[in-house]
């Protein structure tokens, strides 16, 4: 179930011991920055480094959310995992162009390309998926 704050919708959802996807709806600023900040800190108490951030409805962010997701990156990765963001919106895409971060934070077309990114680089995420694999095929 999604949580809102006025203008932020953020709904999370737990993949695995060491990921969560975080999607990220409505306008991103001075606002709602705490707000975004408070669920990716909470996934990293719980252990999760790999986080996947679902942009595809976010309409705005301004730098006080570019800060969040700059600090995010630097947070997972002091823990061995990585933030992973998923379709930006041309507005939000630009910002990150322009400030770079499309360089050093990977963007990916979908959420099933970034988890399979995020499987890739890290062998307890991928032990952890392929269970569920099996049991999906099972059935």
């Amino acid at each position: 179930m999604p949580v809102r704050e006025e203008n932020l919708d953020v709904e999370v959802k737990v993949c695995d011991a060491v990921t969560a996807i975080l999607t990220v709806g409505g306008e991103l600023d001075i606002e709602t920055a705490t707000f975004l900040h408070h669920h990716v800190a909470n996934q990293f108490l719980h252990g999760r480094r790999h986080l996947v951030l679902d942009l595809s409805a976010l309409s705005f962010m301004d730098s006080s959310g570019l800060n969040v997701v700059i600090k995010g990156a630097r947070e997972a990765r002091e823990m061995g995992g990585d933030l992973h963001l998923v379709a930006p919106t041309p507005a939000v895409r630009r910002l990150l162009e322009i400030t770079g971060l499309n360089v050093t934070t990977p963007i990916h077309a979908d959420v099933d390309e970034a988890l399979a990114a995020v499987r890739q680089k890290d062998p307890v995420a991928e032990a952890q998926a392929r269970p569920a694999s099996r049991e999906s095929a099972e059935q």
